[in-house]
């Protein structure tokens, strides 16, 4: 099998991980695995995350609908994977949990850009504002979550992506 097709199915399957990660979790109000799944896909993989992100924001308007929210989702990721890019030196859970609590705290004013486009000034304001509170919720669970599961998600598929392609390297 080819390097390229690998990586496909690599990719394909990571990104099934983050769409049942995200549906599955979708009953508890902005506490999810996303923000925490891309950080250690870009810490792994850097810009091949970029074709995860698009496609799971694919699945998910196939899913829920292609809204405004469907364009948030375009470059709200974007922007978590190129902090994640710019920070990658640093291996320490605090830090990332730090930035994932951030990241989950600012989601709401980063998805409020349509608005200020179609609504105005008011309308983007009023937008951010009124989900300030959810923003909160998205900061503690990001924070929480990131802490508790980043060294061993990191650990597991570093090991795994390491010897898979390892293997593939050494059967060429």
């Amino acid at each position: 099998m080819s390097t390229k097709v690998k990586d496909m199915v690599i990719l394909a399957f990571l990104t099934a991980i983050l769409l049942v990660g995200q549906v599955g979790m979708a009953f508890l109000h902005n506490i999810e695995v996303v923000s925490l799944l891309i950080i250690i896909y870009t810490l792994l993989f850097r810009k091949k995350v970029f074709y995860i992100i698009y496609i799971f924001a694919f699945l998910e308007g196939m899913i829920y609908g292609f809204g405004i929210w469907w364009f948030m989702y375009l470059y709200v990721w974007t922007i978590l994977a190129v902090i994640t890019m710019i920070c990658s030196k640093n291996d320490s859970p605090v830090m990332w949990s730090i930035i994932s609590g951030a990241f989950g705290l600012g989601f709401g004013f980063l998805c409020s850009f349509p608005y200020f486009v179609i609504s105005g000034v008011g309308g983007g304001i009023a937008y951010w504002i009124s989900g300030i509170p959810s923003d909160i919720l998205h900061c503690v669970g990001n924070v929480v979550i990131t802490l508790l599961l980043f060294k061993p998600v990191y650990g597991v598929l570093s090991k795994l992506t390491s010897r898979y392609y390892q293997r593939a390297v050494t059967h060429s």
